[in-house]
């Protein structure tokens, strides 16, 4: 038995975290993962809407609840965010009064809880996985649609005028060192723990590629704009090879890419298909236009890929930037990309990368310091 078996912790999560597939349940699913590999006791609360309970969340938990997430229209017309109000249950509240263990809240989406006056006195931490109303401004700005921009526009006001409720939670953990200087410059007891992922080892390779890849969820917003930068503004006038990997690709995104002889577009490739693109590529490039929250899909690109070429807001708080090249405009990233591919990726590349992320971003070393926090 290890040194934490006798400690309990339960986690509220504002989705199921598995399949582990996007930013924000990848933490929540590794750093389960991560507390039950040290023995903790975890008692996991799931709110779940469209992803379908897992019995793979079982194998690790002490134990599983789910609760309905109530996603009808009428909360979109309360002072609380929609994240917030949606996901409201008694039946949680009934399950955390069975005892007194510690409380980890997963973004500011769960923290009614903070409000709730029978748990007045329960050690409560909050993991924030956003600065939510930078994060949700940024989606208006960069939503085509004029119902879906009022909505993230109406939505970061109140997320805005809600987050004090932060105030009330014994600890803050925020997850990119940007967000832990904006929370601690509001409140009491924050700390910087990286985002937990799935990467034990780094399996970059030596030499050259022969293209750059993007890679990315296609249907969204943010991901599509970088798209359409890369191609009409860095690549289009170069002969170098850019693939653009992802899911779900939108029609106007496929038109604006077929034409092109030296872009290709790869729609919804397999894990295995993904890895072997990052493998393989001589760059990653990776940008964007919302410097919020932790980007783990740069994480992806640093423990799996060669060479990493971003921008300052992909960056954002990670303190990765000397393992990454930087430009911030078309004309920077062509001469990047022009110096990269007369390169080759060295063992002292990978060295130090191997040190860096080991150092930084190892879930063995986060998880300790997260247990010694919340519990």
């Amino acid at each position: 038995m290890g040194q934490f078996a006798d400690k309990h912790l339960h986690i509220v999560s504002f989705d199921v975290p598995w399949p582990a597939n996007y930013g924000g349940v990848i933490d929540v699913y590794y750093k389960v993962a991560a507390l039950a590999a040290h023995h903790v006791k975890v008692h996991l609360h799931c709110f779940e809407y469209g992803r379908k309970q897992a019995a793979e969340l079982d194998k690790m938990c002490y134990e599983v609840h789910y609760y309905k997430r109530d996603i009808s229209k009428r909360h979109l017309f309360r002072q609380t965010p929609y994240i917030v109000s949606s996901r409201s249950s008694e039946l949680l509240i009934q399950n955390l009064l069975q005892d007194d263990y510690p409380i980890l809240l997963e973004g500011l989406h769960t923290c009614q809880l903070l409000d709730e006056p029978r748990l007045l006195g329960r050690r409560i931490s909050v993991r924030t996985h956003n600065i939510e109303h930078e994060y949700y401004l940024h989606l208006a700005k960069a939503e085509p649609g004029l119902f879906k921009r009022y909505y993230f526009h109406n939505e970061s006001v109140k997320l805005r005028r809600y987050e004090p409720v932060l105030s009330k939670a014994q600890a803050i953990i925020a997850i990119s060192q940007k967000d832990e200087q904006y929370f601690s410059s509001r409140y009491d007891g924050v700390h910087f723990i990286p985002a937990f992922h799935p990467h034990r080892e780094t399996l970059m390779k030596p030499g050259k590629g022969s293209y750059a890849l993007y890679h990315g969820n296609l249907s969204v917003a943010e991901n599509f704009s970088a798209v359409k930068y890369l191609v009409n503004q860095v690549f289009t006038d170069m002969k170098t090879p850019l693939k653009v990997a992802g899911l779900n690709p939108p029609a106007h995104l496929i038109r604006l890419i077929e034409p092109i002889p030296n872009i290709e577009l790869i729609a919804n490739p397999s894990d295995a298909e993904l890895f072997k693109l990052i493998n393989e590529a001589h760059i990653n490039v990776s940008v964007t236009f919302q410097a919020t929250g932790l980007k783990l899909k740069l994480l992806n690109t640093l423990y799996n890929g060669r060479f990493c070429l971003v921008n300052d807001a992909m960056l954002s708080g990670t303190a990765l930037d000397d393992l990454c090249v930087i430009a911030n405009d078309a004309k920077s990233m062509q001469a990047a990309v022009k110096m990269l591919f007369r390169k080759s990726f060295t063992q002292r590349d990978i060295d130090l990368r191997k040190l860096k992320l080991g150092i930084l971003y190892h879930n063995g070393n986060n998880v300790e310091k997260l247990i010694g926090l919340v519990c």
